[in-house]
């Protein structure tokens, strides 16, 4: 088919051999710089992802195929997710915070500063239950001026922040990382996982009641490039964006097999009205794939 390429399930456990779906990838667009951070929403069927050197917000409509610009300028935005009223929440390297695009279209800063200082450049971000908002902070966007603008740094490290949904105040819930990147909650929220990636490992943090993380030990290792984004499906397997593709983690750590993408891979979501629609965000285009499983329903 146009814009397909072949899909190629590597089982490496047999858990993971009744894994699958279609046995083509579907480029859905290509031509961006690094591609990042696809958030699906299920009532307008489209998914906006980042263009982050190019400072831009794409969007792309399920009914047409049709691909434009949601945002330009973006504030080099980098990771998104759709929270439980449906608002986009956003990480903007350029402007330093997090921020949620309301119904209307405009735009809340949820949080841009710790203790008066500014954050180094929010990455990726996901909310609980509880409307409370994670995010993490390395320095890639103030590193250089390619995913943002060169600066100093503020905040001497790069650490996973909480924010309470009834003060907005912002906690410091990990800070021994040395570039936290994606992360996501187990199914039933009781625990955490959170990249590190110049480590090359994913971490798994127990979760309070009160938000409060405790444990942290590593869960997974990377042997082909290094952890970006992550996300769970259904059965809250870990599917964790790689140098050669999807790797796909059982619960209890074991690397179950992967998913073959030709292009270095960002991030991942679901969606589809079932949620078995899988999206990829990687490097320069932006691949989906209905596959024989579903998604986690939040990220």
């Amino acid at each position: 088919m146009p814009g397909a390429v072949r899909a190629r399930f590597e089982v490496l456990d047999k858990r993971f051999a009744r894994y699958g779906g279609d046995q083509w990838l579907q480029r859905l667009h290509t031509g961006c710089r690094w591609t990042e951070g696809g958030a699906y929403f299920a009532a307008g069927r489209y998914l906006v992802f980042s263009d982050i050197p190019n400072n831009r917000m794409l969007r792309w409509d399920e009914t047409t195929g049709a691909v434009g610009v949601f945002r330009e300028p973006s504030g080099y935005a980098n990771g998104h997710t759709v929270d439980r009223q449906g608002r986009l929440v956003s990480c903007e390297h350029g402007n330093r915070r997090v921020t949620r695009t309301e119904h209307d279209g405009s735009v809340t800063v949820i949080a841009d500063r710790y203790q008066g200082h500014r954050f180094n450049s929010p990455n990726d971000v996901v909310e609980r239950a509880d409307g409370s908002i994670w995010f993490t902070d390395p320095s890639y966007g103030i590193d250089t001026d390619y995913e943002g603008d060169r600066a100093e740094r503020e905040i001497a490290g790069c650490h996973v922040y909480r924010v309470d949904p009834g003060t907005g105040e912002v906690r410091v819930v990990a800070d021994d990382f040395k570039r936290p990147n994606g992360l996501a909650f187990s199914l039933d929220e009781q625990q955490l996982y959170i990249v590190d990636t110049p480590r090359k490992h994913i971490r798994r943090f127990a979760v309070s009641d009160d938000g409060r993380l405790s444990g942290g030990e590593v869960f997974s290792g990377c042997d082909s490039g290094v952890f970006d984004g992550i996300r769970l499906d259904e059965s809250g397997r870990v599917w964790a964006a790689a140098g050669d593709g999807l790797h796909c983690f059982d619960p209890d750590g074991t690397l179950l097999g992967k998913l073959h993408v030709p292009e270095v891979v960002a991030n991942l979501t679901f969606g589809g009205r079932k949620r078995n629609h899988l999206f990829i965000c990687a490097s320069t285009s932006v691949y989906t794939m209905r596959v024989n499983f579903c998604g986690g329903r939040y990220p």
